[in-house]
């Protein structure tokens, strides 16, 4: 694994399937997505090579993973939404370096709060045994 600790997903499908590479890619861990109309131009050659037509219209789903997870991820997009599937989808990573407005997990939120609730106990119990040595 390379130092970044965020991977930006990005799958590239035909229009309408955006919502089973989000399903795919939740499934695999992933929280959420943004999605983007866009349009393709791949040239004959490259739809002869792949034996696919080529569909301009398109929908490109990126999705920012925990670096842990983009294995999986790319695996289940690969599965759900891959070129052999009605979706045509490709799929790529590429390293975040830099991150800021995500919101943990509601699981890390909650050891977060239990973590703090026994600091306060442990504090609130030195506080009661020094004042019960000071007097």
């Amino acid at each position: 694994m390379s130092g970044f600790n965020h991977e930006v997903i990005f799958c590239i499908v035909n229009t309408g399937f955006s919502e089973t590479v989000m399903e795919a890619a939740k499934d695999a861990g992933a929280r959420g997505g943004t999605i983007l109309n866009a349009r393709g131009t791949a040239n004959k050659e490259a739809e002869s090579f792949f034996h696919i037509a080529v569909q301009p219209e398109k929908e490109i789903v990126m999705i920012l993973v925990d670096a842990k997870i983009k294995d999986a991820v790319l695996h289940a997009l690969y599965q759900k939404a891959g070129l052999d599937t009605m979706g045509q989808g490709i799929a790529f990573s590429l390293p975040v370096d830099n991150v800021v407005g995500l919101t943990p997990w509601k699981a890390e939120i909650k050891a977060a709060e239990v973590a703090a609730e026994k600091a306060v106990e442990k504090a609130e119990a030195a506080i009661e045994s020094a004042e019960k040595k000071a007097n």
